[in-house]
């Protein structure tokens, strides 16, 4: 079973205020990252994909959005909303399976399903020491 978190920090998006991503340590020291969006986010990404499509010759334009990695989809990006969904994730025992696990050993499973890429020790330190709007 997966610790609780110890902290939940929210890096918001530098360009639009309809994603961000969360990075929570959990009371074992652990730590885990994963983007969090809203709808408005998705709608954007369409709207991209449409211009792009439009000026591509041999495609036809149309709205579409793609997600390589799991993101997690939410109403708002209040801490309230990003805290609850941190906790509903755990007690659905869901969690591992959308947070990746930040770690310094390329041995380690990063997710409980063994997919996804693995966030280094060295991107987590930048992003909670540079850039990160430290809320608690």
């Amino acid at each position: 079973m997966i610790d609780m978190p110890k902290n939940i920090w929210i890096e918001p998006n530098r360009e639009a205020d309809d994603a961000c991503d969360v990075i929570v340590e959990m009371e074992n020291g652990q730590i885990y990252t994963a983007p969090f969006i809203t709808i408005p986010f998705l709608q954007r990404q369409m709207q991209l994909s449409y211009a792009v499509c439009k000026q591509l010759p041999d495609n036809v334009p149309v709205k579409y959005a793609t997600l390589d990695t799991p993101h997690v989809v939410v109403e708002n990006l209040e801490r309230d909303t990003i805290e609850d969904t941190v906790d509903n994730l755990i007690a659905q025992d869901v969690f591992e399976s959308v947070f990746t696990l930040v770690n310094d050993s390329d041995d380690e499973p990063t997710r409980t399903t063994g997919t996804g890429k693995r966030a280094t020790t060295e991107v987590a330190a930048v992003v909670l020491t540079e850039v990160l709007v430290m809320d608690r």
